[in-house]
């Protein structure tokens, strides 16, 4: 059964119409995954589509047993979202200038290779690899799965060190 809160659809097992523990921990925490999805994205109605699809992903995966499980994993889903979110914007605003742009000026994607090897120094091969495939490809987690031969989980776990590590990296050429 779908039940509205807010702007939001929650659903509730018909089972003993009571609130499972994913719903719940969602609801008490709709507020701050909405303040956290903004501001990753800087636009509200883009922040409630990546809320949405935390929980629609959440949903369809083996439900969390406690409430802490179902924080941590709701924050993650949504960080991850919102970064896919990001990355694909990027890629298509990249698209949109590279073809305004004259081929006045050659030097911007070395430099821009250069950046980018810079950063992501430190991968071992595997973060690399996904990093790549991700990145550059486009490839969803379950597709690196199968090519690479490893768990959807194993691949979202590299995914999420080599951001670490390009981030920590890109922090240390800020400075």
């Amino acid at each position: 059964m779908l039940l509205r809160s807010g702007s939001f659809f929650v659903s509730i097992s018909e089972k003993d119409m009571k609130p499972d523990t994913l719903t719940t921990t969602f609801l008490n925490l709709r507020e701050k995954l909405h303040r956290s999805a903004f501001r990753f994205l800087r636009d509200d109605e883009d922040a409630k589509d990546a809320l949405q699809d935390a929980f629609g992903r959440l949903w369809n995966a083996k439900h969390p047993e406690s409430e802490s499980e179902a924080a941590n994993k709701l924050f993650a889903v949504l960080r991850n979202i919102c970064i896919d979110r990001l990355r694909r914007a990027s890629i298509t605003t990249v698209e949109l200038h590279e073809a305004e742009m004259t081929p006045v000026e050659p030097a911007i994607p070395d430099n821009a290779d250069q950046l980018e090897r810079l950063i992501s120094s430190g991968l071992s091969g595997l973060q690399r690899k996904v990093y790549e495939l991700v990145a550059h490809d486009g490839l969803e987690y379950d597709e690196i799965a199968r090519r690479l031969d490893l768990s959807v989980e194993a691949v979202r776990m590299n995914m999420s060190r080599a951001r670490q590590k390009i981030r920590d990296n890109y922090n240390k050429l800020k400075r």
